[in-house]
């Protein structure tokens, strides 16, 4: 593997690790935010603090801070910009900072569409936005979201990025194992909830 490659990873790795959920809820005197609700560090649990602007903060640099990773590999190093990818989820879903324990991926992925795949990013953006006005489960969303990922790599033809969007989608799916245990039974909440 050349430098560049292992350049472009280790920043995809380190932008993509940083935990703005925990950062802007500690900063706005909301505590810390896995002591909360599900525990988790994105957007959908910042809501439980009962601020959606720090939600939306949330959501947003989560999906930028993949953007921003793979625009500079982009433009420092050409042809890295998949694992520039690659890195910016896998820091989000496992940041070393955090013991490993990351976000569910779900902002971050559009974050990486929208510069190699926009098709994708705005099906994405729709099919997540759409599912949680009308079933209120993030979880859900979030996950059929991803799926779509791959299944746009595919209907357009776009053959090299299909199986890492594959890859991206059950990691994604991976991280909601909980929520789909809890689904199984009944139990997962609902947006807007505190628990869950």
């Amino acid at each position: 593997m050349s430098i560049e490659l292992l350049l472009a990873l280790a920043l995809g790795y380190l932008l993509g690790s940083i935990p703005f959920g925990l950062v802007l809820t500690r900063l706005a005197g909301k505590g810390d935010v896995r002591d909360i609700g599900s525990g988790n560090i994105g957007a959908t649990n910042v809501l439980r603090t009962g601020s959606k602007v720090l939600a939306a903060a949330t959501l947003i640099l989560d999906c930028l801070k993949a953007t921003a990773a793979i625009l500079i590999a982009r433009a420092l190093w050409p042809g890295t910009e998949n694992f520039a990818a690659t890195g910016a989820l896998v820091g989000h879903l496992y940041p070393a900072w955090l013991r490993f324990k990351g976000g569910k991926g779900v902002a971050t992925l559009l974050g990486i569409l929208i510069p190699l795949m926009p098709i994708a990013a705005a099906i994405y953006a729709v099919v997540w936005l759409g599912l949680l006005i009308v079933l209120r489960i993030s979880s859900v969303a979030g996950m059929v979201a991803a799926i779509s990922a791959p299944i746009s790599a595919a209907v357009f033809g776009e053959q090299l990025l299909f199986p890492m969007f594959v890859g991206f989608a059950l990691l994604v799916i991976w991280k909601h194992r909980e929520n789909i245990v809890r689904l199984r039974a009944g139990r997962e909440p609902k947006v807007g909830k505190k628990t869950g």
